[in-house]
């Protein structure tokens, strides 16, 4: 990967506390799976970003090599990399996604 796409990505995570790389964008998801993370995002109620691999090739494969991870979407909090799709889901489910997102100070606690 060329140094400009890897600086391009490391800044997208930086600026953006929870940063979303999908195909398409949160209000037109081109993919089941990049939707069903905008899907579980939104319920929370957390502010997120995203980037749509599908208009630039160079961010496509670069963040595939990026996270070491194969498929799209990518979910970022904090400049750390969660997972896809089925990682968030399972996240989401048990609770886990939101403690970590209230750990991190980007969700407040309801309680």
């Amino acid at each position: 990967m060329n140094d400009a796409v890897f600086q391009t990505i490391q800044a997208l995570v930086d600026k953006n506390p929870v940063m979303l790389f999908m195909k398409g964008d949160k209000q037109f998801p081109q993919c089941g799976f990049s939707a069903r993370v905008v899907q579980i995002l939104s319920h929370i109620g957390v502010e997120f970003e995203t980037e749509n691999v599908l208009e630039n090739p160079a961010i496509r494969q670069g963040i595939k090599d990026f996270s070491q991870w194969p498929t799209i979407p990518q979910l970022y909090v904090k400049g750390e990399f969660i997972g896809g799709c089925d990682i968030v889901t399972d996240m989401y489910q048990s609770g886990e996604l939101e403690s970590l997102l209230v750990e991190k100070g980007l969700l407040k606690s309801e309680g």
